[in-house]
């Protein structure tokens, strides 16, 4: 009888499992559908797909130049292979160390200053009324959108020797003037209120949208208990805005290698005499290229750049997940 029972038992379990096949496979044919609600974000979000598949992807293909002699009569695949011999050029450079060591702390500086400020920013944002709020955040945003060319004449208005409305100023207090373009002490701080001026508007608008989507019951919650602002902003706001800067942590220090190309170009005027200091990786690789119109050496570096980047971004996530899975991006 007990065996007659397992053998009924096992055909019943064969049976149900033949039946769940058909099942299983039509599951499997089933092609993924974009519902309703999906398809105008997926439309809205296709020209930065486009921009990203044909500006980052299709170009990988120029990854090649970067090991070859390149020519422009023979082409990519024409060139002679070189291997690593384009990348001797910048590492045996006598100022690698220094662009190297401008790029790494000022990218570090940049991210420091502006997400403190971007916070304090946001925070008070939050305290004004709405109407006041949304003008605050036009007037902050509209420097994203100038150029560094128009920010270097404005830099020259202030700081011109001559005709500088600085050193005008101090001429009037009986002071001496200053020859900016000439003194390295001074390029530090100028180089860090231009890059805060301009990107400071957009990184408080992106904290901004985070303490707006925190759920106002907290904040209720600590006004009954008599929490004060400072409280309330140092309990509730920075906590809850932990994974937003650690993301945005991430992303800066995979871009640590690669520095804005327009502030330390233009802002300075590109004076030789301040190039120790205000000199970075882009603007070197630029002027070499410029005057030996090697593209080979260039692509080099780029690609250089990019995977010590990649490197970065992936040890940065790693040790973000060793101390808090939630935080981290995958």
């Amino acid at each position: 009888m007990n065996g007659r029972t397992e053998n009924e038992g096992e055909k019943n379990a064969l049976n149900i499992a033949n039946e769940a096949v058909p099942e299983r496979k039509a599951a499997k044919k089933r092609a993924p559908r974009i519902r309703k609600g999906d398809r105008e974000l997926s439309l809205l979000a296709l020209p930065s797909v486009l921009y990203i598949f044909v500006f980052s992807y299709l170009t990988m293909f120029g990854v090649a130049i970067a090991f070859k002699n390149y020519r422009y009569d023979m082409g990519i695949l024409g060139s002679e292979w070189v291997g690593f011999a384009n990348f001797k050029f910048f590492f045996i450079s006598e100022k690698a160390f220094i662009v190297t060591r401008n790029t790494v702390l000022y990218s570090l500086w940049f991210w420091v200053v502006t997400t403190l400020c971007a916070l304090l920013v946001a925070i008070l944002l939050n305290e004004v009324s709405r109407r006041w709020s949304k003008y605050y955040q036009t007037v902050m945003f509209l420097p994203t959108f100038v150029s560094w060319v128009v920010v270097m004449f404005l830099t020259q208005m202030f700081l011109h020797h001559d005709f500088g409305f600085v050193n005008r100023a101090l001429q009037d207090l009986g002071l001496e003037r200053v020859r900016w373009y000439l003194e390295l002490s001074h390029w530090p701080a100028i180089l860090t209120l231009a890059h805060l001026w301009k990107s400071i508007g957009f990184s408080a608008l992106v904290y901004y949208a985070g303490i707006v989507a925190i759920d106002p019951s907290y904040y209720e919650a600590a006004r009954i208990d008599g929490a004060t602002r400072f409280q309330m902003a140092r309990k509730i706001t920075l906590p809850m805005l932990t994974p937003l800067i650690v993301i945005l942590m991430i992303m800066a220090i995979g871009s640590m290698f690669r520095g804005d190309f327009g502030l330390h170009f233009f802002v300075p005027n590109n004076s030789p005499l301040l190039f120790n200091v205000t000199d970075i990786i882009d603007t070197f690789v630029y002027r070499a290229l410029a005057v030996s119109g090697d593209v080979a050496m260039a692509a080099a570096v780029g690609l250089y750049q990019s995977v010590v980047g990649f490197v970065l971004v992936v040890a940065a996530n790693y040790t973000i997940r060793k101390i808090s899975e939630e935080n981290s991006l995958w």
